[in-house]
Order: structure tokens, then sequence, then C-alpha cells
């Protein structure tokens, strides 16, 4: 049985899984608004996943939320020790990555990105601060990657570089002013050789 993927393509998060099961040549099937569910919002849905949030996962009778969760099963199911490793401090490194994205990063974009690109309201210096906060926290990523290493958590490719490169191709196109931070560019370059990074990460969405 093929698995089932609920959510928009225009959010990062959905993006963020279908990029995984590309990497990992796994069939996912998507299902968008009107296919099954209207809105995150109706009863069958919060039924899924109670928090309202795009994507879940189907996988039988099975059924899994929050995007970083979904991309880790997903690898596990593959039995894939590249994108996800079996060795302890290897397989840490990896979900440290993960973790700092899915919390420290997202937390430091929310206000800029919500006012500049979704159109919520915020006060002026909130989003000066937001911009602030994501830049600082893009350079951090970028003193990580000038310090050697191809990927984010070492030489291979790994889930860490999945999440991360569709958080920094969001701040790459966001109406902003930011520095220039020649790791990270160069780290981009590479990930544009991967499965579907055209498709997924690259495609103009925000």
């Amino acid at each position: 049985m093929t698995m089932k993927l609920l959510g928009r393509l225009s959010s990062i998060n959905v993006r963020k899984v279908m990029w995984t099961a590309a990497q990992l040549d796994l069939a996912l099937a998507r299902e968008d608004w009107g296919q099954g569910f209207r809105s995150p919002r109706e009863a069958d849905y919060l039924a899924l996943n109670p928090n309202g949030l795009v994507p879940v996962l189907i996988d039988g009778d099975f059924v899994l939320w929050e995007s970083n969760s979904i991309c880790r099963y997903l690898a596990a199911k593959a039995g894939d020790t590249a994108l996800l490793p079996s060795a302890p401090q290897a397989r840490a490194r990896v979900e440290q990555w993960m973790d700092w994205q899915a919390g420290e990063l997202n937390n430091s974009w929310r206000v800029a990105f919500m006012a500049l690109v979704r159109g919520q309201p915020a006060a002026p210096e909130a989003i000066e601060a937001g911009i602030q906060g994501w830049n600082h926290h893009m350079a951090l990523l970028d003193a990580h990657l000038a310090q050697g290493g191809a990927h984010v958590a070492g030489e291979g490719f790994t889930l860490a570089d999945v999440v991360l490169g569709l958080s920094t191709q969001r701040w790459l196109n966001a109406p902003i002013t930011r520095p220039e931070l020649p790791a990270l560019r160069a780290w981009m370059t590479r990930l544009a050789a991967r499965p579907c990074f055209a498709e997924l990460v690259d495609n103009g969405m925000a």
C-alpha cells in the first residue's frame, strides 16, 4: 500500500517530507485540499492531527504528524543509514541540527516572515528584530559549514541537509536584506545537484 501525505505543496513542511521521500526513492502519494478533506480545521483532519497543521503521514493504520518526525520515520522505514545514521553519535549530530531547525531557527524567522510574506500585522521594530535574529541564525549555520565538511552533519548528505536546505531557501527568497554567507551559498550549490531540488526546494515557493 502506498503511503499518503496530507497537505498542500505550498507548505515548506510538506515539501520537506516530499524531498526526503525523493532522496529515498519512496512512493508517497500527496493529497491536496479538496481530495478527501477541505481544510486542516475539519473534524476528520483534527482526528488525525489535533494541532490542525500539515503534513500528516498515513501508512496503513499508522498516522504520524510533525514533519521532522515524518522524515525520520521514512528514513528508518527505508532502512537508510546515510540520511539517518544508526551509530549513536552520528545520528545525534543529525538530529541536533534537525531540532535546531525546528526550534531555534524557525522561531527566529517567524515574525518577520509572517509579516513580510504572509501579510500578518506586526510592529516595525518586531519585524526588524526578526530579520536580525533570522540573519544571526543563518550566520551560525554558515560559520558551522565553513569549518569543513561538505554537508551539515559532515561529509555525507543527511536529513539535516533536507530540513535546513528548505529553511535556507526560504531565507534566500525572503524580501529582506541579508549578509553574504559564502559557505552557506556553496553548500546550497551542492544541494542543487540532489534529486528533485528544483521541483521541491528551488521552486519559488516560500
